[in-house]
């Protein structure tokens, strides 16, 4: 499904210092897998995130997503892309605050250019259902608690369909019992809906949910 060749992402600092973030970086997710990203702070696991996620492009090498080369897209096709393919998990979770809670999931359908098959409000409540915030469909998302937020979260990434789920520290703003629910709902996106799933992290007990661990460290894959 994705592939990552000879992947280097480097940053010009000032003139005479160029910070490397990611050194030779070669990576295959196959389709309907579910994998862990794990590194510390600094690690380069998140600018790896980036690449994979389509919201950054590397300094060199290639990056192919179904045997499409990502370099030949402009920018407009790369969000195009990004929209169909990805749907994004994060640690801040990422909700507007001035938007309900159904609002909130349908925000990808509303950005979408291309014919949309499904009505976008009744798929954000029958996922929103699906994940027990029925009730909270008309609440703003500073009236919920963090599992909850994240869990709309969650609903918010499922609504274009995507075949690949991109989650960032997905448990690292929540307590334990919440961060357990949310690990659940994702093993399940990938056990029983087969969509495929990258954890990025630096906790271990995370990583561990996944079929498979990549370990980065100082912006280099470990053997």
């Amino acid at each position: 499904m994705i592939k990552i060749s000879h992947v280097n992402k480097e940053y010009v600092l000032d003139a005479d210092n160029i910070f490397h973030a990611l050194t030779d970086i070669n990576v295959e997710i196959k389709d309907k897998e579910f994998v862990s990203i794990i590194g510390q702070s600094g690690s380069g696991k998140s600018t790896l995130m980036h690449i994979i996620g389509l919201l950054d492009r590397p300094t060199t090498g290639k990056v192919t997503v179904n045997d499409q080369d990502v370099s030949k897209l402009n920018d407009d096709e790369i969000s195009l892309l990004r929209n169909d393919f990805v749907g994004f998990i994060f640690q801040q979770f990422n909700l507007i605050n001035k938007l309900t809670v159904i609002e909130n999931v349908m925000l990808p359908s509303i950005y979408s250019r291309k014919k949309l098959t499904f009505d976008p409000q009744q798929k954000a409540f029958e996922l929103l259902k699906r994940f027990g915030l029925e009730t909270k469909i008309k609440s703003y998302p500073n009236k919920l608690s963090g599992g909850q937020q994240q869990r709309v979260a969650i609903a918010r990434a499922l609504i274009m369909s995507p075949k690949l789920i991109l989650a960032d520290e997905p448990t690292g703003n929540l307590d334990s019992k919440s961060g357990e629910i949310v690990l659940s709902l994702i093993r399940d996106l990938n056990h029983k809906e087969k969509i495929t799933v990258i954890i990025v992290t630096h906790d271990m007990n995370v990583a561990k949910q996944a079929s498979r661990i990549i370990r980065i460290k100082d912006g280099k894959i470990e053997k």
